[in-house]
């Protein structure tokens, strides 16, 4: 991180960072493999990487809006001991929704193949001759 942008939340603009905004296709891979709660969820995706910004408020709300659209539906779990949970299934929508983002995936993969390349290529020239 540089001097000017210490105080930033999201870090430094001058430094790139990973991927945002990949939370939505990540649940719904999630919800395709099984019908499970949010813990479950939060464990799921932080297993696949660090993913520090994802906190159980920015989850349950991508949740809900997912629910809104109708790409998920939930019922309430009042088995065992505890306090009853909400378990979140994918739907029909949700199923091809998820097929578009793996789409959109594939796309932007070959865009960024596409950027390695031409990017080994110029730095490969200047570093080689």
């Amino acid at each position: 991180m540089c001097e000017d942008h210490k105080a930033s939340a999201d870090g430094c603009r001058c430094q790139p960072g990973r991927m945002r905004g990949f939370v939505q296709p990540r649940l719904l891979l999630q919800l395709a493999k099984k019908p499970t709660h949010g813990y479950e969820l939060m464990d799921a995706l932080g297993r696949e990487g660090d993913d520090a910004t994802l906190d159980p408020g920015t989850l349950y709300r991508t949740l809900r809006m997912l629910e809104e659209d109708a790409l998920v539906s939930s019922t309430w779990d009042t088995e065992g001991t505890g306090p009853a949970r909400r378990v979140y299934q994918l739907t029909d929508q949700g199923v091809d929704y998820l097929h578009a983002w793996a789409i959109t995936v594939r796309r932007n993969r070959e865009h960024l193949d596409h950027f390695l390349v031409e990017y080994e290529r110029q730095f490969q020239n200047k570093q080689g001759g």
